[in-house]
């Protein structure tokens, strides 16, 4: 990875997974658990409603299930590019 494209479509596709990540847990946070709440509530879930699940759980889980689709993706890109651990 030495000439200056490599590095730069490198960082541009990191800064793309980032991004995707973000607006995720934005949606799933934010979204489902406060803005669309109210639209939510009919859907049961474990004795409690949709909105109320992602805001004290689902939110949760997705962030933890992002932060090792983040590893994954990055493992990959890294390999792609020539900086991989190996």
């Amino acid at each position: 990875m030495a000439d200056k494209s490599s590095s730069t479509a490198y960082w541009d596709a990191n800064k793309r997974i980032i991004l995707i990540s973000l607006v995720i847990w934005f949606v799933c946070s934010i979204g489902f658990g406060i803005v669309l709440r109210p639209l939510l509530s009919g859907i049961p879930v474990g004795g409690t409603d949709l909105g109320f699940w992602f805001a004290q759980q689902g939110s949760i889980l997705v962030f933890i299930a992002l932060i090792f689709n983040y590893a994954r993706f990055m493992n990959k890109l890294d390999a792609e590019h020539g900086v991989d651990e190996q």
